[in-house]
């Protein structure tokens, strides 16, 4: 029987961010932001995002390897939070190919009463 693919769940804590396998709590890997007690971790279902001391960092869900840093430069070292427009579990493609869909359809309807 094939193993169901692996899940992780994201800790933000001490200037870290951990990724633990959801059925052991085993440590998968770890990376290390800046210096602050409370990180921010939002994943969108494709973007691991990650996020202290005022800037924001794109992690590697699989790796945790950085993809790239924002030190949002002027804004100050305060507490960030973060949200996307991604749909959880979505790409960006099947969101637009969905939002055609349903202007499609509308067109459809509006010409069928019309």
């Amino acid at each position: 029987m094939p193993r169901d693919p692996q899940i992780l769940i994201y800790v933000g804590i001490k200037s870290t961010v951990i990724a633990l396998d959801d059925r052991t709590g085993a440590e998968m890997w770890r990376t290390d932001l800046r210096s602050s007690d409370y990180v921010t971790v939002h994943f969108d279902g494709t973007a691991l995002l990650a996020a202290n001391s005022g800037e924001v960092w794109r992690l590697d869900p699989e790796h945790g390897s950085v993809i790239w840093h924002n030190e949002l430069k002027g804004l100050g070292r305060g507490l960030v939070s973060l949200a996307s427009s991604r749909r959880a579990g979505s790409s960006a493609d099947t969101d637009l190919a969905a939002e055609k869909r349903r202007r499609d359809a509308q067109a459809a309807a509006a010409a069928a009463t019309a």
